[in-house]
């Protein structure tokens, strides 16, 4: 399953580390976990629930019959890149919209904006594009972090897996 919830990314992937420190090893309810991770981020328990939905999208938080624990792996950039673009929604689509000439955020997002699903534009008609926009923004950065994207002058172009 493809999850929705994309923080801002960081300007490093210690942020997402210290995310993953937050979840317990010992299975705690998803209130507990999103306000450790809020808590330990410093960040609102919305703000820590999406942190604790992306660290479970990435394979770094799992959830069990009691509630969510971390996962004890430490994955690879490249692990969490695949992750990334398998478990995110919006992160494959938005790779794909990229070209070989740098885009930026904007020229991306009109590339991408066939993929944003109609229920969406119906549940917020003012407000959907302005989240929208943002959200791919978000899925870029992230991209960058897990060397999937580069951002050079003028935008974003992707990266070829490595081997």
């Amino acid at each position: 399953m493809r999850r929705k919830p994309v923080p801002p990314a960081p300007d490093s992937l210690d942020r997402l580390w210290d995310a993953h420190r937050a979840v317990p090893l010992i299975p705690g309810s998803e209130d507990d976990c999103c306000g450790r991770v809020a808590n330990r981020l410093d960040v609102t328990p919305d703000e820590g629930r999406d942190w604790l939905v992306f660290c479970q999208s990435l394979g770094l938080a799992r959830e069990v019959s009691r509630g969510f624990e971390r996962v004890r792996d430490d994955p690879t950039r490249d692990a969490l890149r695949a992750a990334f673009e398998a478990n995110v929604f919006g992160a494959r689509e938005a790779l794909d919209a990229l070209g070989d000439e740098p885009r930026s955020a904007d020229a991306v997002f009109d590339a991408f904006e066939p993929a944003v699903p109609n229920w969406e534009r119906h549940r917020d008609p003012d407000g959907w594009e302005s989240r929208w926009r943002d959200r791919v923004a978000r899925l870029l950065d992230w991209a960058v972090l897990f060397g999937a994207a580069a951002r050079k002058p003028g935008g974003y172009t992707p990266v070829e897996e490595s081997s």
